[in-house]
């Protein structure tokens, strides 16, 4: 019986080549299930400038070793205390061994550590996988009129808060 392998280290952005990791793993994904968007690309192409400057973050799953990216999930921050949680990936090799669920509470705990009042996100019911780990993690589903945010992404059709 194999051994079972160490969890990822979840730890924030640090380097140009983070940045590189974090970028093509959603583009990755998104470009194989939806249309990536000219706000992704600006989101994915500076993550410090877009995300990490304005109050947010970015965590990123690593193997524990060689320090190779398996995962990532953004934070972005809004006005008023509202943070998103957004762009969250897992490489595929590394999918079925719980990253998704580590990097969800880990974005949870980060969101509080950086003062959030709300913490939201919006996914689709392709992601089916994803839209139950939200529930799972304690996010209830919400209608286009409570989302804290407007121009909302095209294919966000499931908007989830945590309650």
């Amino acid at each position: 019986m194999p051994y079972a392998s160490a969890p990822p280290v979840v730890s924030s952005i640090a380097s140009p080549s983070d940045a590189d990791a974090f970028r093509a793993l959603n583009e990755e994904w998104i470009s194989q299930l939806f249309t990536l968007e000219e706000a992704d690309r600006a989101v994915l192409g500076d993550p410090f400038g877009r995300i990490v400057d304005p109050g947010g973050d970015v965590l990123l799953a690593r193997e524990p070793g060689s320090g190779t990216v398996v995962g990532c999930v953004a934070l972005l921050a809004h006005p008023d205390a509202v943070f998103e949680l957004a762009k969250m990936a897992v490489t595929p090799g590394a999918q079925g061994r719980g990253i998704g669920r580590l990097l969800v509470a880990a974005a949870i705990g980060r969101a509080g550590e950086l003062g959030a009042a709300r913490l939201f996100l919006g996914t689709n019911s392709k992601l089916a996988p994803a839209v139950h780990l939200y529930e799972d993690a304690g996010f209830v589903r919400i209608t286009r009129d409570r989302l804290p945010v407007a121009d909302y992404y095209a294919r966000a059709e499931i908007l989830m808060e945590l309650g």
